[in-house]
């Protein structure tokens, strides 16, 4: 159980260093002025969240594989469930476009969701070259 916990405790610890880094990343390509600041951090908290939400689910229904048993009825149900998911995901963003554009401007945005692809593209690459 010492382990188990050992493994959380430092899984919790690079959780933060990747969202560290990432707020850090979006903070200097955005140059977020000091009114601007703070109400984009809360519109996009509450962004990442509900779609790191959606991410989670997806990933779920990707997990359960379909076994030789199951009927094609449960294996079109869970298709089904993640083209839905699909749809929140793509509503979401729509829905948080309208919300940012409120708080900074049509470029700023543009910079973020680039930031926010660098960002994963970069996660992905150390990920799979740990030694670089």
């Amino acid at each position: 159980m010492l382990v188990a916990g050992t493994a959380a405790a430092q899984n919790d610890q690079g959780r933060q260093k990747i969202e560290a880094a990432k707020i850090g990343m979006i903070t200097n390509r955005l140059n977020l002025t000091t009114e601007q600041a703070p109400q984009f951090w809360a519109v996009y908290n509450e962004y990442n969240n509900r779609k790191q939400d959606m991410h989670r689910r997806l990933r779920q229904l990707n997990q359960q594989t379909p076994r030789q048993n199951s009927g094609d009825a449960n294996v079109i149900a869970n298709l089904r469930e993640m083209n839905t998911i699909k749809q929140q995901i793509a509503d979401l963003d729509g829905e948080y476009m309208n919300k940012f554009l409120k708080v900074i401007s049509p470029k700023q945005l543009a910079e973020l969701y680039e930031a926010e692809r660098m960002f994963n593209k970069m996660l992905i690459d150390r990920l799979n070259n740990p030694n670089d």
